[in-house]
């Protein structure tokens, strides 16, 4: 097998990926503090054509060299926006009609194997601080917490790779339901 060049891989411009149809799915980082992370996410959330990205809090925002160290240019193709405090994001995407979802470990979670997307509606995820995870104002405010099933030791994931996991997921359950 031969690695497939850059030309290869048909991969479209920024301003096509600007007009490109999204899937319904907008990605809140409540107070990440890692701006590798963030870049990460940026990352993913190209890869897999989400709306738009919620920085939130202590969350940095582009341009930022170490956001773009892991972003990789990601930065300039989703769409994001800053929001000083997530209640204020979880508000304004509500108000527009979206399901709102945390990624955090609480008695009642739903395991993401589990969870089912519906066709036709909008989500939004929570993706917490590496420490102290989705705060618990945004728990509260939440219609659903999603778990990963973990099976080793640790407890948790770090937030870029729960990002990976979680995008992929309503990604692959959305392309089912929605024309990318």
């Amino acid at each position: 097998m031969k690695k497939k060049t850059m030309i290869e891989l048909h991969r479209i411009s920024c301003e096509e990926f600007k007009k490109a149809r999204k899937i319904p799915l907008v990605v809140i980082l409540d107070d990440v503090r890692s701006l590798n992370n963030i870049g990460s996410v940026f990352r993913t959330s190209d890869a897999f054509v989400i709306e738009r990205i919620m920085l939130c809090g202590i969350t940095a925002t582009p341009p930022h060299p170490d956001i773009h160290k892991t972003a990789l240019g990601a930065e300039d193709s989703v769409e994001w926006e800053y929001c000083e405090r997530v209640t204020d994001a979880i508000e304004q995407l509500r108000a527009a009609g979206y399901v709102i979802c945390s990624v955090e470990q609480v008695n009642g979670s739903v395991s993401l194997n589990d969870f089912k997307v519906e066709p036709g509606k909008h989500y939004a995820v929570i993706l917490g601080n590496e420490v102290k995870g989705v705060s618990q104002q945004a728990v509260d405010m939440s219609d659903y917490c999603i778990e990963i099933p973990q099976y080793g030791t640790k407890h948790s994931l770090n937030v870029s790779i729960t990002a990976g996991i979680v995008i992929w997921d309503f990604f692959n359950k959305m392309i089912f339901s929605t024309k990318v």
